[in-house]
Parts: C-alpha cells; structure tokens; sequence
C-alpha cells in the first residue's frame, strides 16, 4: 500500500466514502498491524511487567522470530498463523475493544450477538496479522516511559520508523486485567482504531442490525489477507 504522507494517508481515512463499509477502518488496522507487527505481548512476563517496559521488552523478542524463521519472511500462512496465536492475539482485549466500537448499541444486543461480535472482531484481526508481519520485521520502534493514568488504566506512547519513512506516533491504550495488561485500543497519530470502527460499525447497525454487522466483518476475514509492505515517505 502507498502512503504519500503517513499523517495525512491516515488523517484521509474519515473522509472516504460510506458505501465503502469496512475498507476505511481496515485501511488503518492494516497500518496499526504493520507498526505493532514487533510489539506482540509476552504471556510469561504479562502479569508483573509494567506496560511499556513490556512492551519495549518483547519488541526485540518478535522482530527476531521473524528476522530468524525464512517460512515467516516468506509469508507461509500457516507459520505465520501460529505466531500471530502465540505471540500478539493473546493480549488483546477483544471483548472491551468490541465494546468501545460498538458503542451505545452493545447493550441491544443479545448474549449470542455479543460473543459473534467477539469473535469476527478477533478473526478479522487474525486475518489482517496474518498479511502483514514479514513486512515490518525492521521497524525501529522507541517506547517512552508511561506517564499519568491510573492503576489499571494507562497509554503507552511510543514513536515507529521504517527506513525511508518518517516517524509515527502510537499510542496503545492498556487495561489490567486478571491475566495481565490487555490492548484495548491503538491510535496512530492520535487516530483511534476503536473510534475509526464505532463509524462504520454503528452505520452497519442502522442499516442491517446486529445480524447484518456481524455478516459483513466475517465477510472481510474471509477475505484472503492481503501482504503489506512498509510504507514510503
């Protein structure tokens, strides 16, 4: 994918048409996906690890699986799969982040709605990992100590660069949870991935209701994955 200019590529995402559905949010999932590709959690450090220290931590971890497996940088799907299970699904909050894109709506839905949202939710992104890891094995990325919050809330900002590219901010909105600190949002140059989806996800709800939403995101995961590659200045 070409980005002219990586601030105004993405700032471009909430102005794209409505009838295309899904593809502006995806647009900026396949961008946050290729910045995060190195900064997947480790489930055996979890627990006790403050956020960014975690983070900074396991970015070094996942880019030297990648730089190390050629399946990996080959883009063998199956290889891929097994580290996008393993290493990055685990430590997203999938439930909370369904929540905040669905907004006000979530509480019309029904126990069964729910968990289908879940779980497209959650394929959607296993499809969109499984297109893009090889791609971004050598980002640099530089993680800044966390500031403010509160006990069991917190942002951990960080700064990614590619070759050729000039640097982008993300900041990865955490929770604690029993099972350690979770990823319940991401924004890239203060875009929210959450906020991006609740558009489209609440246009999708007017439109066709609950059963209609949940129809046209596994549509998209159904999709095969597309390769990414890092993007140019």
């Amino acid at each position: 994918m070409k980005f002219v200019s990586t601030s105004m590529k993405i700032l471009q995402l909430h102005t794209a048409a409505t009838t295309r559905s899904l593809s502006r949010p995806l647009r900026l999932l396949r961008w946050v996906v290729g910045l995060t590709a190195g900064v997947a959690l480790n489930a055996a450090i979890a627990v006790a690890a403050n956020p960014d220290a975690l983070v900074s931590d396991t970015v070094r971890e996942v880019q030297q699986i990648i730089r190390q497996d050629p399946a990996l940088q080959a883009g063998d799907k199956q290889r891929t799969l097994e580290l996008v299970e393993q290493k990055i699904l685990p430590h997203f909050d999938f439930e909370r982040m369904t929540v905040l894109a669905v907004g006000k709506d979530w509480e019309r839905a029904t126990p069964q709605q729910r968990q289908e949202l879940v779980n497209a939710f959650r394929s959607l992104l296993v499809r969109t990992y499984s297109g893009a890891l090889a791609a971004y094995k050598d980002h640099k990325v530089d993680v800044k100590p966390t500031k403010g919050g509160d006990a069991d809330h917190v942002v951990v900002r960080s700064q990614v660069t590619a070759a050729g590219a000039q640097p982008v901010l993300m900041d990865y909105r955490m929770v604690r949870t029993p099972n350690g600190w979770k990823v319940q949002d991401v924004a890239v140059e203060g875009v929210s991935l959450v906020t991006t989806y609740r558009t489209t996800f609440k246009a999708e709800i007017d439109r066709s209701g609950f059963d209609g939403l949940i129809k046209l995101i596994a549509s998209k995961s159904a999709e095969p994955a597309r390769t990414s590659r890092a993007p140019a200045s």
